[in-house]
C-alpha cells in the first residue's frame, strides 16, 4: 500500500466518523492533493483490497472493519489532551470516594457521558485482594452475621444461622484464628485444600465453627471478578445498530467477559466481525487496563459503532485508566474508615 492510498483510507475514516455518510472523491480532495479521478481509481482500488466498500452503485465508499483496523493500528492521529481538558477529566472524578468500585464506576459514567457510548468495567481487583478483617457479631438467638473487609475496600456481610449458640469463649477461639490464619491471605489462595486445612487447624473447635468458616469461603467467592455496564442507552441511539441485537446484548452481557483477558496486556480495540458470537454487529470495543500497585486490578472500555471518533476517545479511555490507577494505588483510605463511612450511608 503506497502512502497515497494510504492518505485517501485515512481521509474516509475522518470523514465517516463525522459524518456517518458514504465518502466521495470530492469530499477527499480537500485532505489529498490528487485528481477526482486518480481518487475514485485509488478508493476502487482500496474496494478490490477490502478496505473500502460501496453501500450501493453511485454511492462513495465507506470503511470496512479491515479499514479500520488499518487505520487504528497505522493511520490514526491522536489528539493530545490539553492541561484544560485534563483538568475537566478530574472534576468528574470523586476527590472523596468510599471504596475502589465506587471510583471506577464514576470514572465509567463520566466516560459515557462523553463519548455517547456503553462503557464496560471489568473488575478483576478481588484476584489480587487481601483479607483485611473478619468479625464474626451475635445478632440474635442463634444468629450470627459475618463481616468480611477486603484490602480493596470491598465490605461483605452475610447472616449465619447456626444449630447452637455459640459460647464467648468459642467467638473468642474464632475471632483469634481468623487472625491467624486468614488476615493478609489473598482471596485467590481460598482453595478447597486450603480450607480443608483450616478445618483440621481448629482441632475441636471445628463441628461448632467450621459453619462460619464455609459461610466466609462462600462470601470470598462472591467477591470475584465482575463486568458493570453503563451508558446501555446511548447504544438505542445509532442508527449503525440493529435495535433487537442491543435489546439481546443489554438482557446478557457475559459474552463481553471472553474479550476481557485480552485487555490486561494494554489497550486493545476489537471489531465485532473479528469476534465470532459477539451479538452487536458493526460495532467495536476498546478497552485499556487499570492497576493498584503495579498488579493489574481490572479494564475500562467503551462499546459503540464501529465509526466512533477514535483519535479524541482513545486519550479520555487511557487517561481515565491512569487516573483510576494512581488513585487506587494511593487508597481510600483505612479500614476503619471505609467502614465508619459506609455506615453513615446506611450500607
Amino acid at each position: 500500500m503506497d502512502d497515497r492510498k494510504l492518505k485517501i483510507l485515512s481521509a474516509v475514516v475522518d470523514e465517516y466518523i463525522v459524518t456517518g455518510e458514504p465518502v466521495g472523491s470530492k469530499a477527499i480532495m480537500e485532505h489529498v492533493k490528487a485528481s477526482s479521478a486518480t481518487i475514485r481509481n485509488e478508493m476502487a482500488e482500496l474496494e478490490k483490497q477490502g478496505y473500502l466498500e460501496q453501500p450501493h452503485t453511485s454511492a462513495g465508499r465507506v470503511p470496512t472493519y479491515k479499514g479500520y483496523r488499518l487505520y487504528v493500528d497505522r493511520l490514526m492521529q491522536q489528539h493530545p489532551l490539553s492541561d484544560e481538558e485534563k483538568r475537566r477529566l478530574d472534576a468528574m472524578l470523586p476527590e472523596d470516594y468510599l471504596t475502589e468500585r465506587d471510583l471506577v464506576e464514576h470514572a465509567s459514567l463520566a466516560l459515557a457521558e462523553l463519548t455517547r457510548c456503553a462503557t464496560v468495567v471489568a473488575n478483576s481487583t478481588p484476584k489480587f485482594s487481601l483479607i483485611s478483617k473478619v468479625e464474626v457479631i451475635p445478632t440474635g438467638k442463634r444468629m450470627y452475621v459475618i463481616l468480611m473487609i477486603t484490602s480493596n475496600g470491598e465490605i461483605k456481610n452475610k447472616v449465619c444461622r447456626l444449630e447452637f449458640d455459640l459460647t464467648h469463649e468459642q467467638l473468642e477461639f474464632f475471632d483469634n484464628f481468623v487472625r491467624e490464619n486468614l488476615n493478609g491471605v489473598p482471596l485467590s489462595e481460598l482453595s478447597d485444600a486450603y480450607v480443608e486445612k483450616l478445618s483440621e487447624a481448629m482441632g475441636t473447635y471445628m463441628m461448632t465453627l467450621s459453619p462460619l468458616v464455609s459461610e466466609l469461603i462462600k462470601m470470598s467467592k462472591e467477591v470475584g471478578e465482575d463486568i458493570m455496564v453503563n451508558g446501555k442507552s446511548n447504544l438505542l441511539t445509532y442508527k449503525d445498530f440493529n435495535q433487537s441485537e442491543i435489546i439481546t446484548f443489554l438482557d446478557d452481557q457475559s459474552e463481553l467477559k471472553k474479550f476481557i483477558d485480552q485487555t490486561f496486556s494494554g489497550l486493545n480495540i476489537m471489531f465485532s466481525p473479528e469476534k465470532d458470537g459477539f451479538v452487536i454487529h458493526n460495532s467495536s470495543i476498546i478497552t485499556a487496563p487499570f492497576s493498584k500497585d503495579g498488579r493489574m486490578a481490572g479494564a475500562l472500555g467503551l462499546i459503540g459503532p464501529m465509526r466512533i471518533d477514535y483519535a479524541k476517545f482513545i486519550p479520555y479511555l487511557e487517561y481515565f485508566t491512569q487516573r483510576i490507577s494512581d488513585m487506587i494505588s494511593d487508597g481510600p483510605g483505612d479500614d476503619a474508615d471505609t467502614k465508619k463511612k459506609l455506615t453513615e450511608r446506611g450500607e
